[in-house]
């Protein structure tokens, strides 16, 4: 009986191994599959993305979905107490430019990504609506000096004024949690209909900007450019640096030493072009507003790909490029951030390998 009970057990037990092996072998094929499955789909999503009949205009990235929303230009602060901001990762382009004294203030054009908020949104300035006026984007700002608001009015320029929406929980809402002027958010769903009622456009068919393909931003030259500074003032401390992550083939920024984030997910934002303009800069009046020169042309740095290129920079037709020996020199598919620094400051530009 003893002899049988154990001949029983030992069928039991080989049994069991036997069907574990073969959940095993199932498991693993299973697996392979799973990995076979989503190199499948990558490929898949990269074939699409070649084949896909349209461009976004501002960011060269390839798309099936329709491509001309009207672009929204829209101020952003960057003073210390409205950081981190909202809806900055989501920006094709965002232009940082010194407003008064060494903060700079940002231009954030949105056209193929559209974030559900954007701010804290302040004032405009000639030099920010002038730039956005020539990407044919619609203008959005909270507020103005009399004599900026009528340039506006006066060069016909299509602009949604915050202060006659202010907190009317539609296109603008005051938030709490900051004091103004460091409050002043933008509800972007509301853009396009509030647009509507004062008969603008909010389809707009653009150019692509220039844009590299595939190959050619595998073969961007230039020196190593992983880590970049531009430091606007030392005292205060408003120093804008950009970290190339190599894997992802993208420069993240950081702000005074910290890494700019949205406010509430915390994703940082990265960019695949960083664009540092040179200019002449001027103070025209008490308040320490200026004027500054968007049209003329001069030295750039072009930064991509890990390497950097000194290149010229024009304004064709109302756009700020990149141009080498008098051609145009393409961006990489994705997002630019376009640093504007005064002429006199170059070596405030450090490249930090």
């Amino acid at each position: 009986m003893l002899k049988k009970s154990l001949f029983y057990l030992l069928i039991t037990l080989l049994t069991m191994i036997l069907l574990a092996g073969c959940n095993g072998e199932e498991k693993t094929a299973d697996t392979g599959k799973e990995k076979e499955n989503a190199v499948e789909e990558k490929e898949q999503v990269e074939t699409d993305a070649d084949e896909a009949s349209n461009v976004y205009p501002l960011t060269g990235v390839k798309t099936n979905k329709p491509v001309n929303d009207r672009i929204v230009g829209v101020m952003v602060n960057n003073h210390t107490k409205a950081r981190p901001q909202t809806g900055l990762s989501k920006a094709d382009i965002v232009f940082e430019i010194l407003a008064e004294g060494q903060i700079t203030r940002f231009l954030a054009m949105f056209q193929s990504q559209q974030p559900e908020i954007v701010g804290p949104v302040r004032s405009a300035r000639e030099y920010y609506f002038e730039l956005a006026n020539g990407y044919e984007a619609l203008y959005v700002y909270h507020g103005a000096a009399g004599f900026v608001n009528d340039m506006i009015k006066n060069r016909g320029i299509e602009h949604l004024n915050g202060s006659i929406y202010d907190n009317d929980g539609n296109l603008f809402k005051r938030e709490t949690f900051r004091q103004a002027p460091h409050n002043s958010y933008l509800l972007f769903d509301a853009v396009y209909e509030v647009a509507k009622e004062k008969s603008y456009d909010v389809k707009h068919d653009y150019k692509p900007l220039p844009f590299l393909d595939k190959k050619e931003v595998g073969n961007i030259s230039g020196k190593p450019a992983n880590h970049v500074e531009i430091v606007y003032s030392d005292n205060p401390m408003e120093v804008v640096e950009f970290k190339y992550d190599e894997e992802n083939g993208n420069y993240t920024r950081f702000n005074d030493r910290e890494k700019t984030v949205e406010l509430n997910s915390e994703t940082p934002i990265q960019v695949e072009n960083v664009f540092i303009v040179f200019t002449d800069h001027k103070v025209i009046d008490s308040a320490g507003r200026r004027a500054i020169d968007i049209k003329s042309g001069g030295d750039a740095y072009l930064i991509q790909n890990g390497k950097i290129q000194e290149v010229q920079w024009e304004n064709r037709e109302g756009r700020i490029i990149p141009v080498k020996d008098g051609q145009p020199v393409g961006f990489v598919p994705g997002q630019t951030w376009i640093n504007i620094v005064p002429n006199e400051d170059k070596k405030s530009v450090n490249i930090l390998n």
